[in-house]
């Protein structure tokens, strides 16, 4: 059988074309885009950073603003029309007496009270004093004894003297009865000074005031036993002259030159409120006292009134001529350091300038300063305990405050 020849195969025109390709143009825009956004990423991450920049320097600065501390100043007042000082004062009365038994006994009878108004020579009290009545009484007796021996030695005397005219006795036995004679008239002068002395003490018996004045104390009563010399004895009474008073102030050493006998001060006292004395500086001590460092001074002024009494606690005022450098500052300007007082100032160029001080008087709320201030400072109010020379400070807006 013939063999039948298989007809080749067509291939499909497709399968062995190639495809066609899309043309490729390049777009315009594309590359100028990417550059703007590569700009705009490089401008957004800058601007973050720059950011972060300000800010820290920001903080840095308002850190550096914080710590430098703003301050009030103040203006330190010269004194023009000078300083008082103020300080305190005891009162004692002109004269004082604290008076004491001379004799031993008891309390007969008192005649004044505390309070009393007594004139010198007054009778206070009376003492009962048996054992000096007795002892006077001796005296006397023997006094009388004495003065008998000395007329029998006077009467043998004479006669042994008209005897010696005649001699009808020797020299030695008339010698020895003129001397017996003047033993005699011995022993009389010492038995009379033996009775005027008693005599002199049994006045003692009552007590006297010793001058015008007011009986401030009375420490006896009827019956009391009384020892006199005793080293407990505070005294029956106590009489004051009070028509006048002392006045006794410590001022201090720096003050000490500018009192001068015959100033006048203002005197206070609690129990008279809004009313002032005039006294006047009478005395000084004129020295300082060691222990103290003041100069006691004392004042006197006119009690006729009786206003002002004994032991009064009183607030004596000065008034001091102003010093050139004087002037005051409030205590809440104070610095206290190891090296002492110091007050805080503010320069020119608003830096901290420290400056040690010296106190002329502490009048509590304020001081007035005798050195290391002038008028012209500017005293920093309140200062912050870690302000040291240098520092840097803002002053307030507000104005100076004066120191009054």
């Amino acid at each position: 059988m013939p063999t039948e020849t298989a007809a080749p195969a067509t291939a499909h025109p497709a399968a062995h074309t190639p495809p066609e390709e899309m043309p490729h143009r390049p777009q315009k825009w594309l590359k100028p885009a990417l550059i703007v956004g590569a700009v705009v990423v490089v401008f957004i991450v800058a601007a973050g950073l720059l950011g972060r920049v300000f800010a820290s320097q920001g903080l840095k600065t308002w850190t550096a603003a914080q710590a430098v501390p703003t301050v009030q100043v103040i203006a330190p007042m010269a004194d023009g029309a000078g300083q008082t000082l103020t300080l305190p004062g005891n009162v004692q009365a002109f004269i004082n007496a604290s008076i004491h038994a001379r004799v031993s006994g008891y309390l007969k009878r008192w005649y004044q009270d505390i309070g009393a108004q007594v004139k010198a020579g007054q009778i206070l009290a009376d003492i009962d004093a048996p054992e000096l009545d007795q002892q006077l009484a001796q005296a006397k007796a023997d006094l009388a004894t004495a003065v008998a021996n000395q007329r029998l030695a006077q009467t043998t005397a004479a006669r042994w003297t008209g005897l010696l005219a005649k001699d009808a006795v020797s020299q030695q036995e008339t010698d020895e009865k003129t001397g017996d004679l003047a033993a005699k008239t011995s022993l009389v002068n010492a038995a009379r000074a033996d009775v005027d002395r008693l005599q002199a003490t049994e006045g003692f018996k009552r007590i006297v005031a010793p001058f015008d004045g007011i009986v401030t104390a009375r420490n006896t009563d009827v019956g009391q036993l009384i020892a006199a010399g005793a080293p407990t004895d505070p005294g029956l009474f106590t009489v004051s002259d009070v028509h006048r008073l002392r006045i006794y102030v410590n001022v201090p050493q720096s003050y000490s030159a500018e009192l001068k006998p015959g100033m006048t001060a203002t005197l206070t006292v609690p129990e008279h409120p809004g009313q002032s004395f005039t006294a006047t500086l009478a005395n000084t001590s004129g020295a300082i006292g060691a222990q103290s460092g003041t100069l006691l001074v004392e004042l006197q002024i006119d009690n006729a009134a009786g206003q002002l009494k004994p032991g009064d606690y009183a607030q004596v005022s000065f008034a001091l001529p102003t010093q050139a450098n004087d002037v005051r500052v409030p205590a809440s300007a104070l610095i206290f350091r190891q090296k002492g007082e110091a007050v805080a100032t503010v320069g020119a160029d608003g830096r901290v300038v420290m400056k040690p001080i010296t106190i002329g008087v502490d009048q509590g709320s304020y001081v007035d300063v005798a050195a290391g201030l002038g008028p012209n400072d500017r005293v920093i109010d309140n200062p912050p305990d870690s302000l040291e020379t240098g520092d840097k400070v803002n002053i307030s807006t507000a104005p100076p405050t004066k120191v009054g």
